[in-house]
């Protein structure tokens, strides 16, 4: 059974659109700030694949880009990463969570849903 991850979209103040707020019960917290463009790409996450250099620049959080990346060869299907750093191969933190949400925040970013 995987855990309930609640997903809020919020108005964020400029240069942002939107504040995307993940949170696992009361275990942890990811909050990004992003336009609704960016997000709207996540949408395609499964084609994302981090091994051939195709995650997703999508939104900032605790001051570096966060990128969004299709489970890789090998790995649970229904696990997609998010990786908090300079770049996709260097980073500093990192989360997995279930593909379905990341393409659930796509789908809401491109109806511009805000909670």
């Amino acid at each position: 059974m995987q855990p309930v991850i609640d997903v809020t979209l919020g108005a964020a103040g400029p240069p942002h659109e939107v504040v995307l707020k993940l949170q696992g019960g009361d275990d942890w917290e990811l909050n990004v700030w992003a336009a609704f463009e960016d997000l709207a790409k996540l949408r395609g996450v499964r084609a994302a694949a981090w091994d051939q250099r195709r995650s997703i620049a999508a939104g900032v959080s605790a001051g570096d880009r966060v990128f969004w990346c299709a489970p890789g060869e090998g790995a649970d299907p229904e696990i997609a990463t998010v990786l908090i750093g300079h770049d996709d191969e260097a980073w500093d933190i990192a989360f997995l969570i279930p593909v379905t949400l990341v393409e659930k925040i796509g789908t809401l970013a491109s109806a511009r849903q805000l909670d």
